[in-house]
């Protein structure tokens, strides 16, 4: 009898800064005639010896952008394939968790309980982690994960010039042009509650 039991959604997402970055490295091949696998061959073959010198090589001497002699030169030395490689960076991203959370392990299930809520919310949410943040995307960001102390998570929606009330926190990220503008600070799983859920909601349908 065939199982009916539901696959588990992954619970992170490739980082939209991806789909950004291949086509990058699209036009970059239509302008030089390599593709980037030939680059990182041709510079590991006949570049200089660091890093930092094979940027600069890249960039004065072949004529590529900043960007992507950034990349060509950190591949170079077997690094950044999660900046362009969407299956590399879901290899690493729950490692950046992982690390996240090193001396915070207090914080995880608070972690875990508000990715849960950020997927709740709607089947268009994105959970993309950084190295110190978990973003939670709709079109753009509208939330995020930040362990801000061995006891505390920050909890940030994107809210615009929205005025702060109960709880919430204005970061002064509108004044600043970020798009986290408010948090609320996470302590415990009681403080995940009803007017957590509410602005998270608002954040979200800001975003459509």
């Amino acid at each position: 009898m065939p199982s009916t039991a539901v696959a588990k959604h992954p619970p992170y997402s490739p980082h939209p800064s991806i789909e950004y970055s291949l086509n990058v490295l699209a036009a970059m091949e239509k302008k030089t005639g390599k593709n980037y696998e030939e680059w990182i061959k041709f510079t590991q073959d006949h570049g200089p010896a660091t890093e930092e010198a094979r940027r600069k090589w890249l960039k004065d001497k072949h004529g590529l952008g900043t960007n992507t002699a950034w990349w060509m030169a950190e591949m170079s030395f077997g690094k950044g394939r999660d900046a362009i490689d969407p299956k590399a960076y879901l290899k690493l991203a729950p490692g950046y968790v992982d690390a996240m959370y090193t001396g915070k392990e207090n914080l995880r299930p608070l972690h875990d309980k508000l990715v849960e809520l950020g997927r709740s919310i709607g089947k268009d949410v994105k959970i993309c982690p950084c190295q110190t943040i978990v973003p939670l995307y709709r079109n753009h960001v509208f939330a995020e994960i930040k362990p801000a102390t061995k006891s505390r998570i920050d909890f940030g929606f994107a809210l615009g010039d929205t005025k702060a009330a109960g709880r919430l926190i204005d970061t002064g990220g509108f004044a600043k042009k970020n798009r986290i503008t408010h948090k609320i600070p996470i302590a415990t799983l009681a403080d995940i509650d009803a007017e957590v859920k509410k602005w998270l909601k608002t954040a979200y349908d800001r975003d459509a």
